[in-house]
């Protein structure tokens, strides 16, 4: 009996074994944070407890995006490629380490960016100037819309599938696609562009769906469009360039990270002013808020690491080196 329990226990809390200097825990799936090294076509798995790298997976050529399944428990890479353009989006296994699949998208070209739905996979390709979505059930690209704009680069979407926005870095402007019953389904659907400051790069759309924010590359600001009325209502100048603009979960702020003055820039979205600036010693990139959005994880380069940041204090409570040029970043159950 005694042996019994003991074995009981031992799978309870997974099976532990070292393989390439990493300890990877099989049958642990949460919480989960990732980070994608896109110099080195990898995925690095971390615990966002201990900010120690646990495991580490070769993607496609360069990876650029990455969104982790609700439960953690698997990460979708989208291989947006270097010289060569990519075709593929890699589906990796976090209890194992493992990349279990790579979809090929073709004629789709340039996956880049990503938000997972309810199974559905929604990603942009920036080649072909469209948004696609994959079925993980099906392992099929069931649905594809084309946002006729050049460099349709980054996507945020509702969770009810009924309105995705995306930004359109060679056309200076952003699509906001509507579906009456979801995208997909039979009903009425509409596409709007809305002209914007140069060179959009990062979106993201407000939580009730009422507006979008977008960071514009060549102009150091961060432009507000009511998803409504479709007109733009507010300019907010960040001197610098704003790499990504996020809505913490609750949308009542906006994180950017800061690539020129190497800060992580905090917005009050209600009054859209400046709040905080969180001064680093590396160039910030990609963002992603643990459950609540007071604490942030940032891929940084020059030098490389991911840390974790507490909003509220501006503290850098940990840090951890994964790998070559960091970028983008997913995490679940934190």
């Amino acid at each position: 009996m005694k042996t019994f329990r003991n074995t009981l226990s031992f799978l309870a809390i997974g099976v532990i074994f070292a393989f390439k200097g990493y300890v990877i825990v099989i049958g642990q799936q949460k919480p989960v944070l990732v980070a994608l090294n896109k110099a080195e076509a990898s995925l690095s798995i971390i615990d966002p407890a201990t900010m120690t790298v646990t495991g580490k997976v070769a993607t496609g050529d360069g990876p650029h995006e990455v969104v982790l399944s609700p439960d953690g428990k698997t990460a979708y890479v989208a291989n947006y490629g270097n010289q060569t353009p990519g075709n593929s989006i890699s589906i990796i296994d976090i209890a194992s380490a493992k990349e279990t699949k790579r979809v090929d998208v073709a004629p789709l070209v340039r996956p880049h960016g990503m938000q997972l739905i309810g199974g559905k996979l929604y990603f942009t390709a920036e080649a072909n100037r469209m948004i696609a979505r994959y079925d993980v059930a099906s392992n099929k690209i069931d649905w594809m819309m084309g946002s006729g704009q050049t460099g349709t680069h980054m996507v945020a979407g509702l969770p009810d599938h009924k309105k995705f926005v995306t930004a359109n870095i060679g056309s200076d402007s952003i699509s906001i696609f509507e579906f009456a019953n979801g995208a997909g389904a039979p009903g009425p659907s509409k596409i709007t562009h809305v002209t914007v400051g140069k060179q959009p790069e990062a979106v993201d759309l407000s939580p009730d769906g009422k507006e979008v924010w977008m960071g514009l590359n060549a102009e150091g600001m961060v432009e507000v469009v009511d998803a409504t009325t479709y007109k733009s209502v507010a300019k907010i100048n960040t001197n610098g360039r704003p790499y990504r603009v996020r809505f913490t979960p609750d949308g009542k702020f906006v994180v950017c990270t800061m690539v020129n003055s190497k800060d992580v820039l905090i917005i009050d979205a209600g009054t859209r002013k400046e709040l905080k600036r969180i001064k680093l010693e590396s160039v910030p990139l990609g963002i992603t808020f643990a459950a609540g959005g007071k604490t942030v994880y940032v891929t940084v380069v020059e030098p490389d690491a991911v840390l974790k940041i507490n909003l509220d204090s501006g503290e850098v409570t940990g840090r951890v080196v994964t790998g070559s040029g960091p970028d983008g970043i997913a995490v679940a159950g934190t």
